[in-house]
């Protein structure tokens, strides 16, 4: 029998998706010990873990390197991988949001060069364009997005956020709201014709723990 290979995004995902993969019989002891290891097996069960980077889990799983894979809805969105998405976990929920200072607030939509500092382009192009019909120049960040209007370098941000906290402590507020984001159940194309009934297995346990 072949292994059932599931990709996790290292961190506090990771970390919550062991709890639900324990409490559906999957050995993950392994995996809570210290260690630099990104593979490990639970042999009793023929499945096997993969650690990756949270935006490289639609990756493996697109390619077939991992059978199933447990990402955040903003990294799906953002990748726009050919594979299923299977379920909504219903953890690591947030919020994809338009935001800024709050003097530009009621007049931002009037504004005719937009520029959005966001790491996430594609989710910004995506909502902008599609859906409001509006042209934006997207400046790609890599680190904290909020100090791009405090500095002139955008004019908003497009990012995630839990509490607001960050947003509130450097003066931003949100303007909109993109979508709810949580954490999501993805599966192979492939996998799911060649391995149907095991991963099917797999993700109906794990419906009945959510």
């Amino acid at each position: 029998m072949k292994y059932i290979t599931i990709a996790l995004a290292k961190g506090r995902l990771a970390e919550l998706s062991l709890d639900i993969f324990e409490s559906i019989g999957l050995n993950c002891c392994e995996m809570k010990e210290k260690t630099r290891r990104l593979i490990f097996t639970d042999e009793d069960n023929k499945v096997k873990f993969v650690l990756v980077k949270a935006a490289d889990v639609p990756t493996y799983v697109e390619y077939g390197a991992a059978d199933i894979g447990i990402v955040g809805k903003d990294t799906l969105l953002e990748e726009a991988r050919n594979l299923y998405e299977v379920l909504d976990l219903g953890f690591g929920t947030c919020r994809m949001v338009v935001a800024g200072p709050e003097e530009l607030k009621d007049k931002f939509d009037t504004l005719n060069n937009k520029r959005v500092a966001t790491k996430y382009p594609r989710i910004a192009r995506d909502y902008f364009h599609i859906k409001k019909g509006q042209t934006i120049e997207v400046i790609k960040l890599h680190g904290s997005v909020e100090l791009a209007p405090l500095v002139g370098l955008s004019d908003v941000i497009v990012d995630i956020v839990e509490s607001g906290k960050t947003l509130a402590e450097n003066g931003l507020v949100v303007f909109e709201e993109i979508c709810k984001i949580s954490a999501r159940l993805i599966v192979n194309r492939v996998s799911m014709k060649m391995e149907k009934d095991r991963i099917m297995d797999i993700v109906e346990k794990v419906k009945q723990k959510i």
